[in-house]
């Protein structure tokens, strides 16, 4: 059956790569290198696929597959080992790198690179919280059910139903996950047991959990999708009984067991929130940084870049405070902003609505200026909505989920509206920005949608030229007008300053062994931003180590590139074919970015 899995893979994403068997005696001159290997990249990328019912899923693909989970058992990670040990070892055997062209040559460094970097980063393959209050599988179930799976006939439910039924499965994987760390001493600080418990217990509420006329989330979104069907009423009342069944006997049997594990492994827990403390710690943020920059920077090296952004900032703010006419300090500009009714929406059903309203609307006026800065622009669409009420309290301020490459479901920027005072107005442009267009909307949906790239590549994803992206596209419009309001420009530095807080206050953590108060408090005392947000940043911070580093390291990446293009090219330099240089050839490392930047610099001049 994986066969007929691969045949429907490999015929929604046909490369013109040709599928024949791989082997290391393939006669050169029947094929030629670059087909050779790309027939190699397919063939591997076919069969994770095969092996993830949840990417198939995310992919628009529907299988048998279709009503499993994926296996995160320790087993099977020791069998992705072995299958990546025997990639690299085809890779570097049987490819004659000489005789790749030019995109299949940067496909096999990049595809070399993450095998030696997945191979020799195995022994922390422990080294973090599987369960957290940003993301973990307790709430990434409900989230993916509702927006992943689509019913859209008889089939689609009984998968639906047969996922509810598997959970109890996937859950003992997780709570073996949980014992494994704790036995080696990798436990998440108190506090996120706590937060992760109230997710949980928040997933149990409403009918058929206890007595009450409101539905639990995950019912109601199943009888809404069957609702929509051209089924008959029994059919409906029948499918609904057998999910109302799956969940008392299978969602909460798991949820109710995880509850009880993560109050058991609370007790045990300390208050210390660093990746200094996990076994070999310091060298495991050493590698984290290694991994999410793409480059060789140092922790100290990366505090003093942080702390250098930060004042810079506050001069640009200074700036803008006395356009406006401010009199005062910058931190009484802060208080200001903070606490100006003017700048925020009130924390009321039409208030939320108005906000998502108005973030749709930021993002409809960009599409209409795209021609000005982009020769590519993506063909997927994107939907703005609200982080739904099970995640609200602990997920972050917003977030983009990618749509699926043939368009059937929209990319997605979500806006956390649980508390409208950590929602300014004066931000939201820049937000919009970032997480749709021109930036992660666009630079993901490109990259997927691209003819000439492997798949591996289409979906590649490297932290600093993602997030760096996103950070360098809140600046990008005001470049052609747009932030035409002062305190929308002051909300872009402040959205910038908050970077570059990252940069001090994550390498404070996890190496020079800051406590929680001291790192919401450097947070306080140099952003505008609410407490709350402060707050909900470190907590991001303890269980991501180095994740929040990659944002301002990429963005000031990509503009050192683009003034030494314009440096370099003078009136030769156009932004829009130096942004196509930069999508068109997906998510790459920066050092990698900077070769191609150059590659198109010096064709310039030639």
């Amino acid at each position: 059956m994986k066969k007929i899995i691969l045949f429907l893979i490999s015929s929604l994403f046909l490369l013109g790569a040709c599928k024949s068997n791989i082997s290391k005696d393939m006669i050169p001159n029947r094929i030629t290198e670059s087909n050779k290997l790309n027939a190699f990249f397919q063939k591997t990328y076919d069969e994770d696929v095969a092996e993830s019912p949840m990417q198939q899923t995310r992919l628009g693909i529907k299988t048998e597959d279709y009503g499993k989970w994926d296996d995160i058992s320790e087993k099977n990670r020791d069998k992705k080992l072995k299958i990546n040990k025997e990639r690299l070892a085809f890779l570097e055997d049987s490819i004659n790198v000489d005789l790749l062209d030019k995109t299949t040559l940067l496909s096999y460094k990049l595809a070399k690179e993450n095998l030696q970097n997945d191979i020799s980063d195995f022994k922390y393959r422990l080294h973090n919280y599987p369960l957290n209050q940003m993301f973990g599988w307790h709430s990434s179930i409900p989230a993916f059910l509702i927006n992943m799976h689509k019913i859209s006939n008889i089939s689609d439910a009984e998968a639906c139903i047969s996922r509810l039924q598997k959970t109890t499965i996937l859950f003992s994987q997780v709570e073996d996950e949980l014992k494994l760390r704790a036995e080696k001493g990798i436990m998440p600080p108190k506090f996120v047991f706590d937060l992760v418990i109230n997710d949980c217990e928040n997933i149990l509420s409403g009918s058929p959990f206890n007595k009450t006329t409101n539905d639990n989330l995950l019912i109601e979104d199943f009888k809404n999708k069957i609702n929509a069907l051209a089924i008959n009423s029994h059919q409906k009342t029948s499918l609904t009984q057998e999910a109302n069944d799956a969940l008392l006997k299978h969602v909460k049997p798991a949820y109710t067991s995880l509850i009880a594990l993560l109050k058991t492994q609370k007790e045990k827990a300390t208050t210390e929130i660093g990746a200094w403390k996990l076994p070999g710690g310091k060298a495991f943020y050493n590698a984290a940084l290694q991994r999410t920059t793409t480059t060789n920077m140092t922790s100290d090296e990366i505090h003093e870049l942080g702390l250098s952004e930060v004042q810079r900032i506050h001069n640009d703010m200074r700036n803008i405070m006395n356009t406006v006419g401010f009199k005062g300090d910058l931190q009484a500009f802060f208080t200001f902003m903070k606490d100006s009714e003017q700048f925020y929406y009130p924390n009321t059903p039409e208030g939320k609505k108005a906000y998502l309203a108005e973030a749709a609307s930021l993002i409809e006026t960009m599409k209409s200026r795209l021609d000005e800065l982009f020769i590519t622009k993506p063909r997927a669409d994107i939907e703005v909505k609200a982080v739904e009420a099970f995640r609200e309290k602990s997920a972050g301020k917003a977030f983009y989920q990618r749509g699926t490459p043939d368009g059937s479901r929209p990319g997605i920027f979500y806006a956390n509206l649980y508390d409208m005072k950590s929602m300014p107005t004066y931000q939201m442009e820049a937000l919009a920005y970032h997480e749709g267009i021109p930036g992660h909307h666009m630079q993901l949906s490109i990259a997927q949608e691209m003819d000439n790239l492997p798949m591996f590549r289409k979906f590649a994803y490297y932290t600093a030229y993602s997030e760096g992206w996103g950070l360098y596209t809140e600046l990008l419009p005001k470049e052609i007008g747009m932030y035409s309001d002062p305190y929308s420009n002051f909300g872009r530095l402040a959205m910038e300053l908050w970077r570059a807080c990252r940069l001090v206050v994550d390498t404070g953590i996890h190496d020079k062994k800051w406590t929680r108060t001291q790192a919401i408090s450097f947070y306080i005392e140099n952003t505008p931003n609410a407490k709350l947000d402060a707050v909900k940043m470190v907590e991001r911070h303890i269980v991501m180590p180095s994740q929040a580093t990659a944002y301002k390291i990429g963005m000031n990446k990509i503009l050192n590139l683009r003034t030494d293009a314009k440096t370099r090219l003078k009136d030769k330099f156009d932004i829009r074919e130096f942004h196509e240089v930069v999508l068109s050839n997906g998510l790459v490392p920066l050092n990698v970015l900077e070769d191609l930047v150059d590659e198109w610099i010096v064709s310039k001049l030639d």
